[in-house]
């Protein structure tokens, strides 16, 4: 780990930038880089468009990134972090790194280095509608989805209260981590076993759920049970946080979402 001069201390909230990945992911490698958030957007590694986001955004104080660097990124940061090699294990770095505060702010952004969409604007409105909660996960309505990026294709669940993306960002009390980051390791690895889920979250909620008969509410009461901390949704209308780069048709939707944009 590295540090560089640390940002202002006076804003509420920091930032842990999640900007590692697989080493063997086929979609870097056809881009001619390690990781996805080095690849180019317009001329610019996406990463670099996160970064300046979160440094563009009044609210946020010291930003950790942990995962290979893009070049520029240095002024951007305040903390370079070793990849670890896992989502999860570089949330643990990333939030270990910036420390946790008796006295000051333990609010932390946690947000994917691949949504180079993402804008200071959008984050404020985030971070200004966020419940308080130990941990708070965006969601985005397909509708608001299709509307920003007509054409995109996306990942959804079916809930009572309408259908869902998630974002590619989430808030968290790193004072709670420590509590909750041990069973979210395990709901995480049970996710493709059925019968291990259903144990964990329970097979009614989970059937309910699969059949969309679920409410936001409900998984939430449920969700908190599970982890041990307060944990909410938060319905936020910006398509580009639940608009990761993960494949060429996403690239070609970002190049012409940013291709205007100037550093």
């Amino acid at each position: 780990m590295t540090s560089v001069p640390s940002g202002d201390q006076t804003q509420g909230w920091h930032a842990v930038v999640l900007g590692g990945g697989d080493p063997g992911d086929p979609f870097a490698a056809a881009h001619g880089v390690s990781v996805k958030p080095l690849i180019p957007v317009a001329g610019q590694p996406m990463a670099l468009y996160v970064l300046r986001a979160l440094r563009a955004c009044p609210q946020i104080g010291r930003v950790a990134y942990v995962g290979p660097l893009p070049p520029g990124g240095d002024e951007l940061i305040d903390l370079r972090v070793t990849d670890h090699g896992s989502l999860l294990l570089n949330l643990e770095a990333g939030v270990a790194a910036l420390g946790t505060h008796p006295e000051g702010s333990n609010r932390v952004l946690v947000v994917t280095a691949d949504i180079p969409m993402l804008s200071a604007q959008m984050l404020t409105d985030v971070l200004g509608d966020a419940p308080g909660a130990g941990l708070v996960y965006p969601v985005v309505r397909r509708e608001d989805c299709e509307r920003a990026y007509p054409g995109v294709k996306r990942t959804y669940a079916r809930l009572k209260d309408g259908t869902f993306t998630g974002g590619n960002l989430f808030l968290l009390d790193a004072s709670l981590v420590p509590r909750f980051l041990p069973r979210l390791k395990e709901v995480l690895a049970a996710r493709k076993q059925p019968l291990r889920l259903a144990a964990l979250i329970g097979a009614g909620v989970l059937l309910r759920l699969l059949s969309g008969r679920l409410s936001i509410a409900a998984l939430e009461q449920r969700v908190s049970g599970i982890l041990g901390v307060s944990a909410r949704a938060l319905v936020t209308p910006h398509a580009a946080v639940g608009t990761d780069i993960d494949k060429e048709g996403d690239l070609a939707l970002a190049e012409q979402e940013l291709g205007g944009r100037h550093p």
